[in-house]
């Protein structure tokens, strides 16, 4: 702890978006940083307390108060160093996670400032790679071989911690790129997928093979492997069955996050196979982190207007008591692609879809409340009865992922990621993707 008053003299710097009359005219990253000096800063305030409460909320076991002394004390390759032992991917959760080491950071907990982890993190990776301290390294060969089917989060940090262990891996994925989640689920805008090429240049110079366009059928697992690690996500999501569902525009929402980030990576899509907010008012139903995604690639693509409803209530803003710690918070979250623009509305459940020429023209929402369980439990939901139509060219579903049923595995086969828990965080399938290969290298070894 290089300065025990930082806490008390510098306040919270947070790096900020660039300027909305700027962002929104393309898809590259909207975060900024900051210079080295206030990085440095930001960095002091950690107060390196006696039970880091930040640690033990990071899925991934990081270890802030280590990293960010290291950082203040101007020691960019220990912070590195120290970071990389319990993260394989800073430069992802740095970030795309919603810092749930934040959330419970003393400082968080007593004046509402927590340090800025996240920002620290990515600047640490930058920094590292930048430097030339991240190289690869060749480990030395055990003679047993795995294959990791997903290359997502959780599938690249399985083979990444297998690889570092000795193992030869082959990750299998059934797009033509390398990815999962983070390719087509992730705007650019949040993560620009020079970052993700990067970190798989690196992985392929330590030895891992990927091998795209490669559509597996678990009954039939490829040959030649002592063990397999399962990590395929999420990739059903879910639908809304009401009247009107058919009609075109209406679209899952990584339909177009993937379409728009391939379009992104040069590919091309003719005309009616394009799925674009230009010139349309768009709906987005759903209220979580896909639904502002699509909320932002609306408003580049040069929507009309964009509305954003949610079936649950309006969480309060900055405090709930409903959530305490250590509870991760249920608050208002307004995020960039809010700021860029549309309207928010909440407690509306969709009640059909209203089309013109077998296109979609609007919904029929339902205004609903939300009563107490007498049981305990998730409230129940009431309908109003007070309907209204909102118009609608472009309807985007985002209601989240539902968890994949498997079919009966072999022994060696492990699972890890979103198909084994159901939807989750980059930062949790990160660290499942870890646990599954030292279970691998506990097992087979």
């Amino acid at each position: 702890m290089g300065n025990p008053k930082a806490f008390l003299t510098i306040p919270r710097q947070e790096a900020g978006y660039r300027p909305i009359h700027d962002r929104i005219n393309d898809f590259s990253e909207v975060e900024q940083t900051l210079n080295t000096g206030e990085r440095k800063l930001q960095a002091s305030r950690c107060m390196d307390c006696g039970v880091p409460f930040c640690h033990w909320a990071c899925p991934l076991g990081n270890r802030p108060p280590e990293f960010q002394d290291a950082l203040w004390k101007g020691d960019w390759r220990k912070a590195y160093e120290i970071l990389a032992r319990t993260n394989d991917f800073p430069e992802f959760t740095g970030r795309v996670c919603p810092a749930l080491c934040e959330q419970s950071c003393v400082l968080k907990l007593s004046i509402n400032a927590p340090v800025t982890i996240r920002e620290d993190e990515a600047a640490v990776i930058e920094a590292a790679f930048r430097e030339g301290y991240v190289q690869p390294k060749v480990p030395r060969r055990n003679g047993r071989r795995v294959a990791v089917i997903g290359s997502g989060p959780a599938g690249l940090a399985a083979a990444n911690r297998l690889n570092h262990l000795g193992y030869e891996v082959t990750v299998f994925e059934k797009d033509e790129y390398v990815g999962g989640l983070l390719r087509f689920g992730i705007p650019n805008f949040k993560l620009n997928k020079p970052i993700i090429d990067r970190r798989i240049r690196l992985m392929e110079a330590e030895g891992i093979t990927f091998r795209v366009n490669q559509e597996i059928d678990l009954a039939r697992l490829p040959e030649g492997f002592d063990a397999y690690c399962l990590c395929t996500g999420t990739p059903q999501a879910r639908d809304l069955a009401v009247p009107g569902r058919e009609l075109a525009g209406i679209h899952f929402a990584l339909e177009m996050l993937a379409q728009q980030n391939r379009v992104l990576a040069g590919q091309t899509f003719t005309e009616d196979e394009r799925i674009t907010a230009r010139d349309k008012h768009v709906l987005v139903i759903g209220g979580g982190d896909t639904g502002s995604d699509c909320i932002g690639t609306a408003n580049r693509q040069g929507a009309k207007s964009v509305t954003q409803i949610e079936i649950m209530p309006q969480p309060p803003v900055g405090h709930n008591p409903a959530t305490p710690w250590p509870q991760y918070p249920r608050v208002l979250k307004t995020s960039s692609s809010h700021e860029e623009g549309c309207t928010r509305r909440w407690s509306l459940s969709t009640v059909r879809f209203i089309g013109e020429e077998g296109h979609v023209r609007g919904a029929e929402v339902e205004e609903v409340e939300w009563l107490p369980n007498p049981d305990g439990g998730r409230p129940v939901m009431k309908p109003t009865g007070r309907r209204e139509v909102l118009e609608a060219d472009l309807v985007l579903l985002a209601m989240g992922f539902l968890k994949p049923e498997l079919p009966p595995l072999p022994a060696n086969v492990w699972v890890a990621g979103d198909v084994a828990t159901g939807p989750s965080l980059v930062v949790r399938c990160i660290a499942a993707g870890r646990r599954a290969a030292e279970e691998i290298s506990r097992t087979i070894l």
